[in-house]
């Protein structure tokens, strides 16, 4: 949640920040009023709006306070870099976004509302703190999209996929299959539907400069 050691001592803004993020969260946009979260953060609704013009305001602001939060983590950026095939280096990009991301519930459910709820004006805020993600893991698998060994629309749509994946595809696996489910098991959903096979290690592709040689069938992740 919005990172606050002590809401009995913060600012009268920043209990509403952290009674907003809890409410919304849990409820929604659309589920929660801006009486209920005064109450939660034990002030009332007049000081909400001093603070935060319009309740949409006060959802951006969340949003934003928990976006805020979304670091990489260099290790997992290291094995993506270090990997020696190009499903390696898939697997390690759903890693590092399946731990960005799935670590923290709260954020996942914002964003999910936030696609139900709000329009798209919230776009700009997501393409700001999202951005890096995106562009840093596209940056490592774009050399495995170029050789040929994934193979996709472009190694940034891969990665928004992958996303895609880690943000929408526990819930779903809850709701309708009753159990949670861990990465692994939606990275092996992500390649079975592509037609990969997850017991077999691809070889990495050697470039040879001598001739226009491409990887085989065997050799290629196909992410269409």
């Amino acid at each position: 949640m919005t990172a606050i050691s002590n809401p009995e001592r913060g600012g009268a803004g920043q209990r509403i920040l952290l009674s907003a993020a809890e409410h919304f969260a849990r409820l929604g946009y659309n589920g929660v009023s801006t009486r209920d979260i005064a109450s939660g953060a034990g002030v009332n609704e007049v000081t909400i709006y001093r603070h935060f013009p319009r309740k949409r305001d006060l959802y951006l602001a969340v949003l934003d306070a928990e976006l805020q939060q979304v670091k990489l983590r260099g290790n997992l950026l290291a094995q993506i870099a270090e990997a020696t095939t190009g499903r390696a280096a898939l697997e390690r990009a759903f890693e590092l976004i399946a731990e960005t991301l799935m670590n923290k519930p709260e954020l996942l459910r914002l964003l999910q509302f936030s696609t139900l709820e709000l329009g798209e004006d919230i776009d700009p805020l997501l393409r700001k703190h999202l951005g890096q993600l995106v562009e840093v893991v596209a940056h490592y698998l774009d050399p495995w999209a170029r050789s040929g060994e994934i193979r996709g629309a472009n190694a940034k749509a891969v990665v928004l996929t992958l996303i895609a994946i880690a943000v929408s595809y526990a819930c779903l696996h809850r709701l309708f299959l009753n159990g949670a489910s861990g990465p692994d098991a939606m990275f092996k959903a992500y390649t079975d539907l592509c037609a990969i096979s997850t017991d077999r290690t691809i070889a990495a592709v050697q470039p040879d400069h001598r001739s226009e040689a491409k990887p085989t069938t065997d050799q290629v992740l196909d992410l269409t």
